[in-house]
C-alpha cells in the first residue's frame, strides 16, 4: 500500500512539472500577461488557444500579442499553420520598410567622352568638314576673280593672291581702287573735235561773213521744246484712286496750266485705248475722263482694275 502511494506521488509530481515546464509568459499588448502553454494545433485565422495553469483554455487573437512574439511564432518551422496566420499580423517598422524599398543603384559602364579638337583640327578630321572647306575655298577664289573683274585687276593676280592667302586676299583687292587703263586716260585727255563748217559756193562774202559757215541743224533741234513720254505699267505701279491724284493733279482743273495743257492720257485697258484730257470724277474703284472724238468730247467711265497702262504724253509726240 505505502508503495503505491509513492508511486501516485510521483506521477502527480512528474505531471506537475512537465505542465509547468510547457508553460510560458507572453505579454498582451494592453499589458495583460497570460501563463501557460500554446497550443499550435488551435491556431486559426482569429488567434491561437494557451492552456492555463488551472487547466483552462482561453483563445487569444492574434492583434493582442506584442509584436516580439508574433514574430516569434512567425519564425516557428515546427509549425509552419500557425506561422503563416502570425506573419500576416506583423508590423513594419519604418526601418524594415526603408530597407524594402531601397534601390540599388549597379554602376553601368558609361562611354567616355571624346576629347574637344579646335574647330580647324574638327573639320579637318571629318569628311563634312573636308567638303565645307573645299566649298569655302572654291567661294573665295571665284570672289577672287568677280572682285578683279570689278576693279580693273589682273585675273591671275588677284586669283594667286587669294589661293596663298585666303579671304584676305580678295578683301585687300576690294578695298583697292579701281584701275583705270591707258586707253581711257588718253580718251579723257582728248579735245573735244571741231565743229564743222561748210560752205555754199556762190554766196556772196557779205553773207558768209554774217553767218561764219553753214551749220549743220542738230537733228534734236525741232522736238526739243518736247517732253519726254512717262509710262506707268501695271505690276510696277497700282493705279486707284491715290496713284491718279499724285500723278495726274494737272488733269483736274477745268482750266489746265501753261505747263502741261498740251499734256494728254494714253490710257490701254481692257476696253480699248483712250486718248484723255481731263479727269472729271473719280472714286475709290473708278474714274471718269474727257476723250476727244473728232471734233466733240465724251466722258466715259474706266475701271481701274481694267487699266494695263498709262503714258503722260505730249500731243504732239
Amino acid at each position: 500500500m505505502r508503495k503505491l502511494c509513492l508511486i501516485l506521488t510521483a506521477c502527480w509530481l512528474l505531471a506537475l512539472l512537465a505542465g509547468t515546464a510547457g508553460a510560458a509568459t507572453y505579454q498582451l499588448e494592453g499589458g495583460d500577461t497570460v501563463i501557460g502553454e500554446l497550443i499550435p494545433g488551435s491556431a486559426d485565422e482569429e488567434g491561437v488557444q494557451i492552456r492555463l495553469d488551472d487547466g483552462r483554455y482561453e483563445r487569444v487573437p492574434w492583434a493582442a500579442f506584442k509584436q516580439e512574439h508574433i514574430r516569434e511564432f512567425a519564425r516557428d518551422t515546427k509549425n509552419r499553420r500557425m506561422a503563416e496566420f502570425a506573419a500576416a499580423f506583423i508590423e513594419i517598422t519604418p526601418e524594415e520598410r526603408a530597407q524594402l524599398t531601397a534601390v540599388n543603384l549597379n554602376p553601368v559602364p558609361r562611354l567616355e567622352r571624346p576629347q574637344s579638337p579646335s574647330l580647324i583640327g574638327g573639320m579637318l578630321s571629318s569628311g563634312v568638314g573636308l567638303v565645307v572647306i573645299g566649298l569655302l575655298y572654291a567661294a573665295n577664289l571665284f570672289a577672287a576673280r568677280e572682285i578683279a573683274v570689278f576693279r580693273a585687276r589682273p585675273v591671275p593676280l588677284v586669283c594667286g593672291i587669294s589661293a596663298v592667302a585666303p579671304i584676305i586676299g580678295p578683301i585687300i583687292f576690294l578695298s583697292m581702287p579701281t584701275q583705270i587703263g591707258q586707253s581711257e586716260e588718253a580718251l579723257a585727255n582728248q579735245p573735244p573735235p571741231e565743229t564743222p563748217t561748210f560752205t555754199v559756193p556762190g554766196a556772196t562774202s557779205e553773207a558768209s561773213a554774217e553767218s561764219g559757215g553753214l551749220h549743220l541743224a542738230s537733228p534734236a533741234a525741232g522736238g526739243a521744246n518736247i517732253p519726254q513720254t512717262q509710262t506707268f505699267q501695271r505690276g510696277a505701279f497700282t493705279f486707284n484712286r491715290r496713284f491718279f491724284e499724285t500723278r495726274f493733279a494737272g488733269f483736274f482743273g477745268m482750266v489746265r496750266r501753261e505747263a502741261d495743257k498740251d499734256m494728254v492720257m494714253l490710257i490701254k485697258s481692257a476696253r480699248g485705248q483712250y486718248v484723255a484730257t481731263r479727269i472729271t470724277r473719280i472714286a475709290a474703284n473708278d474714274m471718269h475722263v474727257q476723250v476727244q472724238k473728232g471734233n466733240a468730247s465724251e466722258e466715259i467711265m474706266l475701271p481701274f482694275a481694267e487699266i494695263q497702262e498709262v503714258q503722260l504724253k505730249h500731243k504732239d509726240a
